[in-house]
Protein backbone atom coordinates (compact mmCIF):
# COMPACT_ATOMS: atom_id res chain seq x y z
CA UNK A 1 0.00 0.00 0.00
CA UNK A 2 0.98 3.73 -0.60
CA UNK A 3 2.97 4.69 1.99
CA UNK A 4 0.57 8.57 2.13
CA UNK A 5 -2.28 9.17 3.97
CA UNK A 6 -5.24 8.17 2.59
CA UNK A 7 -7.99 11.59 3.45
CA UNK A 8 -10.80 10.01 1.69
CA UNK A 9 -10.52 6.86 3.43
CA UNK A 10 -10.70 8.66 6.95
CA UNK A 11 -13.36 10.58 5.83
CA UNK A 12 -15.20 7.60 5.21
CA UNK A 13 -13.95 5.56 8.19
CA UNK A 14 -12.23 2.97 5.37
CA UNK A 15 -9.35 1.14 7.30
CA UNK A 16 -7.12 -2.11 5.74
CA UNK A 17 -7.35 -5.26 7.90
CA UNK A 18 -4.81 -6.98 5.48
CA UNK A 19 -2.70 -6.25 2.55
CA UNK A 20 -0.02 -8.61 0.98
CA UNK A 21 0.88 -10.64 -1.29
CA UNK A 22 -1.62 -9.34 -3.81
CA UNK A 23 -4.05 -9.19 -1.82
CA UNK A 24 -5.98 -6.90 0.24
CA UNK A 25 -9.04 -6.73 2.88
CA UNK A 26 -10.31 -3.49 3.72
CA UNK A 27 -13.93 -2.75 5.87
CA UNK A 28 -16.13 0.83 6.64
CA UNK A 29 -19.03 0.36 9.10
CA UNK A 30 -22.00 1.18 8.35
CA UNK A 31 -23.32 4.88 9.59
CA UNK A 32 -26.03 7.30 8.94
CA UNK A 33 -23.74 9.67 6.85
CA UNK A 34 -23.14 6.61 4.57
CA UNK A 35 -26.65 6.41 3.64
CA UNK A 36 -28.55 7.48 0.51
CA UNK A 37 -32.05 9.42 0.79
CA UNK A 38 -33.56 5.36 0.75
CA UNK A 39 -31.76 4.30 4.17
CA UNK A 40 -29.37 2.22 2.34
CA UNK A 41 -26.05 2.15 1.74
CA UNK A 42 -24.74 4.69 -0.89
CA UNK A 43 -23.48 2.24 -3.65
CA UNK A 44 -20.36 4.79 -3.85
CA UNK A 45 -19.46 3.56 -0.74
CA UNK A 46 -18.85 0.15 -1.83
CA UNK A 47 -17.26 1.27 -4.85
CA UNK A 48 -15.31 3.12 -3.00
CA UNK A 49 -14.18 0.01 -0.70
CA UNK A 50 -13.33 -2.02 -4.05
CA UNK A 51 -11.08 0.70 -5.45
CA UNK A 52 -9.19 1.51 -2.33
CA UNK A 53 -8.26 -2.33 -1.75
CA UNK A 54 -7.68 -2.81 -5.73
CA UNK A 55 -5.19 -0.19 -5.18
CA UNK A 56 -4.01 -1.59 -1.67
CA UNK A 57 -3.67 -5.67 -2.74
CA UNK A 58 -1.51 -3.86 -6.12
CA UNK A 59 0.72 -2.27 -4.03
CA UNK A 60 1.77 -5.43 -2.36
CA UNK A 61 3.23 -6.13 -5.93
CA UNK A 62 4.64 -2.71 -7.12
CA UNK A 63 8.39 -2.35 -7.13
CA UNK A 64 10.09 0.38 -5.25
CA UNK A 65 9.67 3.37 -7.48
CA UNK A 66 6.51 2.47 -9.13
CA UNK A 67 2.58 3.85 -8.51
CA UNK A 68 -0.32 2.83 -9.82
CA UNK A 69 -3.95 4.87 -10.89
CA UNK A 70 -7.03 2.92 -11.86
CA UNK A 71 -8.03 2.85 -15.03
CA UNK A 72 -11.43 1.32 -15.39
CA UNK A 73 -13.92 -0.35 -12.80
CA UNK A 74 -17.05 -2.31 -13.13
CA UNK A 75 -19.51 -3.25 -10.24
CA UNK A 76 -22.21 -4.79 -10.26
CA UNK A 77 -24.68 -4.34 -6.53
CA UNK A 78 -26.29 -7.48 -5.47
CA UNK A 79 -28.11 -6.51 -2.71
CA UNK A 80 -28.91 -3.44 -0.13
CA UNK A 81 -27.37 -2.54 2.83
CA UNK A 82 -28.70 -0.86 5.79
CA UNK A 83 -26.96 -1.63 9.09
CA UNK A 84 -23.34 -3.38 10.38
CA UNK A 85 -20.50 -3.01 8.10
CA UNK A 86 -19.31 -4.06 4.78
CA UNK A 87 -15.54 -5.86 4.11
CA UNK A 88 -13.87 -6.36 0.66
CA UNK A 89 -11.83 -8.97 -0.05
CA UNK A 90 -9.74 -8.04 -3.58
CA UNK A 91 -7.42 -10.33 -4.97
CA UNK A 92 -5.13 -9.61 -8.49
CA UNK A 93 -5.82 -11.38 -11.13
CA UNK A 94 -3.37 -10.56 -13.12
CA UNK A 95 0.01 -8.12 -13.02
CA UNK A 96 1.57 -7.42 -16.21
CA UNK A 97 4.51 -4.55 -16.60
CA UNK A 98 2.32 -2.06 -17.41
CA UNK A 99 -1.52 -2.93 -16.40
CA UNK A 100 -3.02 -4.97 -13.77
CA UNK A 101 -6.53 -6.89 -13.64
CA UNK A 102 -8.11 -6.87 -9.86
CA UNK A 103 -11.28 -8.63 -8.58
CA UNK A 104 -12.92 -7.54 -5.53
CA UNK A 105 -15.92 -9.03 -3.57
CA UNK A 106 -17.80 -6.55 -0.86
CA UNK A 107 -20.02 -8.22 2.09
CA UNK A 108 -22.10 -7.45 4.84
CA UNK A 109 -21.60 -10.16 7.32
CA UNK A 110 -21.69 -13.42 4.97
CA UNK A 111 -23.79 -12.00 2.16
CA UNK A 112 -22.21 -11.21 -0.98
CA UNK A 113 -23.31 -7.50 -1.88
CA UNK A 114 -21.18 -6.64 -4.67
CA UNK A 115 -18.48 -7.64 -7.30
CA UNK A 116 -16.13 -5.60 -9.25
CA UNK A 117 -13.41 -6.12 -11.69
CA UNK A 118 -10.87 -3.09 -12.08
CA UNK A 119 -7.79 -2.44 -14.29
CA UNK A 120 -5.50 -0.36 -13.25
CA UNK A 121 -2.09 1.23 -14.91
CA UNK A 122 1.26 0.85 -13.17
CA UNK A 123 3.81 3.50 -13.65
CA UNK A 124 7.28 4.69 -12.48
CA UNK A 125 6.56 8.01 -10.16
Amino acid sequence: MSEHPHPFADLIGLTFDSAESGSSQCRVPVRPELLNPHGVVHGAVAYALADSGMGGALYTLLEKGESCATIEIKIVYLSSVREGGLVCNTRVVRKGSRVAVLESEVFEADRLVAKALGTYSIHSR
